[in-house]
């Protein structure tokens, strides 16, 4: 529902919000009602504009403007870095030398350059929101430390085996093989509940139909025979409503947990989102085309799939090679190895 409504008065439509306790009507020169539906939401997004053009100022609006986006709850964590240097700031005024002097900060503090590089990176898109919305006459320009290169460290199956074997509890186990067999963030899995797992369907549907968030994709999910028979065993004993629960609550955080199997395994290099890359990196290592690789990755852009696990498919640049063969030696066909004749 709108923050507003429409009442009459002497005949024409007004738009009626409270604003500070306060009651505040607006006419809209209006008796057509479908013509005051049109008009309200701009006129009363006029009235509400935002005044400020201190940082603090800015993000809240930011904040209220994009309410009910999952982006906004990773910005609670971003602005408390952001808010003793920036917050007083009139957003006009951010130079680099601000920006420099945030990253020697954090990185003194022990956070990485790729953190950094989000907390910079939500402080550009408030200004350039603010710009846009002619908060402010300009937005700075926003300097921030180089993104880095995305980890690259996937499992094999034996590593996997033995992490998940070490798991201390079974909702650490069930956790990661569900990671695995469904390539989801660790979000999605935590979040689950057993009204989305349909056995009769074999299906696992990760998006949540009620939950309005606009969030990274999440899609529907096959399940693999051993997920089914390990999602059964712990359907039969389920205390709550979650897939993952620990003591009859649903659980918060994997982090812990991960990395003691992890330890125990001797494995290294083991996090909650090494187990989706992983079950990328194992379907593309098995031919499975791009276009539902990233189907399972929930990428509405099969070109951002493509970018990152092209090169893991066995087939990848295989044609393009061919072009580049001299034709020197003489290859049997279905041989791998070539005969020791040059014909040259």
């Amino acid at each position: 529902m709108p923050d507003w409504r429409l009442t009459r008065l002497k005949g024409e439509f007004c738009l009626t919000f409270e604003k500070d306790g306060k009651r505040v009507r607006r006419r809209l020169g209006t008796a057509d009602p479908r013509q005051a539906q049109l008009i309200a939401p701009a006129v009363y997004a006029e009235l509400n504009r935002p005044t400020g053009t201190t940082v603090d100022e800015l993000w809240r609006a930011y904040v209220d403007d994009r309410e009910g986006r999952a982006v906004v709850g990773t910005m609670k964590h971003t602005w408390k870095a952001l808010k003793d240097r920036f917050g007083p700031r009139d957003g006009q005024s951010i130079t680099k030398e601000d920006c420099r002097a945030h990253t020697e900060e954090r990185r003194a503090n022990g956070i990485s350059d790729g953190t950094i590089h989000t907390e910079l990176g939500h402080l550009r898109t408030v200004l350039k929101w603010a710009e846009n919305g002619r908060l402010i006459d300009r937005a700075p320009h926003i300097e921030r430390p180089p993104k880095p290169e995305p980890k690259d460290r996937y499992l094999t199956h034996d590593e996997a085996q033995r992490v998940i074997a070490a798991a201390h509890a079974p909702h650490i186990s069930l956790a990661m093989r569900l990671m695995i067999a469904t390539a989801a963030r660790v979000t999605a899995i935590l979040e689950l509940t057993w009204d989305r797992v349909d056995f009769n369907r074999r299906q696992i549907q990760l998006r949540d139909p009620n939950d309005k968030t606009r969030r990274k994709g999440r899609a529907t999910i096959p399940m693999t025979d051993g997920i089914c028979a390990a999602l059964r065993d712990a359907k039969a004993g389920a205390m709550t409503d979650y897939v993952i629960e620990w003591a009859g609550r649903p659980v918060k955080s994997l982090k812990k947990g991960i990395a003691s199997a992890a330890r125990d395994a001797g494995v290294e290099g083991v996090s909650a989102h090494v187990f989706r890359h992983t079950a990328a990196v194992w379907l593309a290592e098995a031919g499975t085309p791009m276009e539902e690789i990233a189907q399972y990755m929930g990428h509405s852009n099969v070109n951002v799939t493509r970018g990152t696990y092209a090169r893991y498919s066995p087939d990848h640049l295989r044609k393009a090679a061919s072009a580049l063969d001299l034709g020197l030696y003489v290859v049997p066909p279905g041989s791998a190895r070539p005969t020791n004749r040059n014909v040259r």
